[in-house]
């Protein structure tokens, strides 16, 4: 007898459909996978063998063939163990013919024949979506793939429920999304955090607009402090990007023990002793990286230049494309990476350099190497760097109290509105001639931008993020106009002598 399920295989984010064909046949007992499979794949015999006969239903003494289609796709993960069971079921007429051609099935078994989760839920019922079909999955994944709209979400406990659900003695009903969440209210504080004026200013600025900072200052300045608050000082999410968002980390295996939507955008903070694949993606089975799990949030790098010069120099084509492509022999693979990049360094390897309590250690030839981490063309791409001096007592005593999140996060968010209702996207995001059209310098402001180009020695690229920012500090004091003084505050934050 022959049967066949429907399940998927995970390219990148992406799903694509994968027919399960069971073929049960007379002859020695054997038990064949073939279609590309990886060694998860291979070993699902063994586990599918073993939930079938502790669920209590038969298992054939025959010869058995399953082949993954397409054969040329190379298939990997223990999703396939829940399609072959059903299929195995399926062949010797325990299950209605037809009943699995109408569902996406995807799922893990274990020995006793309870199903566990897996990675990709979302991209599983986004397929299912597009067919117009149910998905059948382990019950930890239904509520993360109930997220998606359209598609109904059947969620097993057991392989027995599977199949009792697929013969109708007890249907399982579809489950409900669970509530979306986005109070930020819940994180980190500005007003926990006194003093630095200027470098809140330039958060708020690197935030509204989505640009990438760069802070300098000493040990105990507050960098890492600010960096922390930045999620609660950006807007909620959309839909379409908190499913964006909810992809990715669902193909990295990150939902599962997650509830509802996130609205937040995501932040990360990888240490600096990532990996190249870490930070970008990619090893043996392509997985995402850091930069790809920021999407749609902030990539926090603290001690940047101590992460390894191969790490930062792959940072420099998602920062300016805003996506990720790994090249395998058999695949090529696509991640989105349009994250805000945050980064905090020393200025210099023991910290204290400018510092007015403590002397600076190091030599000069320490100093330069330390600095030379950090390539021209990396640090062209950071559009704001600001200095983070480290405040003595007295200082922090006297200083006013701090502004809290929320009023920022209005300024924030008001700017946001601005920038989508005349463009549609960032201002970080501007390119060609939109930025041109968008970021129109009045008569003095041009002036202005070419003397201090000049004097800084910009490049091309250097003057287009000077217009950016310069776009998002006028969105934020409410002008259409960009003028001599917007312009002015961006040219300070271009990043000159880091020490």
């Amino acid at each position: 007898m022959l049967a066949r399920a429907r399940s998927v295989a995970l390219i990148g984010v992406d799903a694509v459909p994968v027919e399960v064909e069971v073929d049960v046949s007379p002859g020695l007992p054997a038990f064949t996978v073939v279609g590309l499979p990886d060694q998860a794949v291979s070993e699902a015999r063994e586990r599918v063998r073993a939930a079938i006969r502790n669920a209590g239903l038969p298992f054939p003494a025959a010869r058995i063939t399953v082949n993954l289609a397409p054969a040329d796709l190379r298939k990997e993960g223990p999703l396939y163990d829940l399609p072959i069971a059903l299929g195995l079921l399926a062949a010797q007429e325990l299950l209605p013919h037809g009943a699995l051609h109408g569902t996406v099935a995807a799922g893990e078994l274990a020995l006793d024949g309870s199903l566990r989760p897996i990675t990709g839920a979302v991209n599983v019922a986004l397929l299912a979506a597009s067919l117009k079909l149910p998905a059948l999955l382990p019950a930890g994944n239904a509520p993360e793939a109930a997220l998606i709209e359209g598609v109904a979400v059947h969620g097993a406990a057991t392989l027995g429920e599977a199949v009792a659900h697929l013969t109708g003695q007890r249907p399982l009903p579809p489950t409900d999304p669970p509530d979306a969440s986005a109070d930020p209210d819940t994180l980190l504080d500005l007003a926990d955090l006194k003093g630095q004026s200027a470098a809140r200013r330039a958060l708020e600025v690197a935030l509204a607009g989505g640009h990438n900072l760069l802070m300098v200052g000493s040990p105990g300045s507050g960098k890492t402090m600010l960096a922390r608050r930045a999620p609660g000082l950006l807007p909620p999410l959309t839909r379409p990007e908190a499913l964006e968002v909810t992809r990715i980390h669902s193909a990295a295996g990150l939902l599962t023990a997650r509830g509802g939507l996130n609205l937040h955008p995501p932040f990360r903070a990888p240490h600096h002793t990532v990996s190249d694949a870490g930070l970008i993606g990619g090893g043996g089975v392509p997985r995402p990286g850091e930069v790809s799990l920021a999407h749609r949030g902030v990539l926090f790098m603290d001690e940047f230049p101590e992460f390894h010069r191969k790490v930062l120099e792959t940072l420099r084509q998602p920062l300016e494309d805003g996506a990720v492509t790994i090249s395998r022999a058999r695949a090529t693979v696509q991640y989105p990476a349009r994250f805000q990049l945050l980064a905090a360094m020393n200025p210099c390897p023991c910290g204290h350099l400018g510092d007015p309590e403590k002397a600076c250690a190091c030599t000069p030839a320490e100093r330069t190497r330390y600095l030379a981490r950090l390539s021209g063309p990396l640090l062209d791409r950071i559009d704001l760097v600001v200095k983070v001096p480290r405040l003595t007592v007295e200082e922090l005593t006297r200083a006013p109290e701090p502004e809290p999140s929320a009023p920022v996060r209005d300024r924030v968010a008001a700017a946001r509105t601005r920038m989508l209702a005349r463009q549609g996207h960032r201002n970080a995001d501007l390119a060609g001639q939109a930025l041109r059209r968008h970021a129109a310098l009045t008569p003095g402001a041009q002036a202005f931008a070419q003397a201090a180009a000049k004097q800084l020695g910009l490049t091309g690229r250097g003057f287009d993020r000077v217009l950016r920012v310069s776009r998002t500090v006028a969105d934020l004091a409410g002008s259409d106009d960009i003028r001599e003084p917007h312009v002015a505050e961006a040219v300070t934050y271009r990043p000159r002598d880091l020490g």
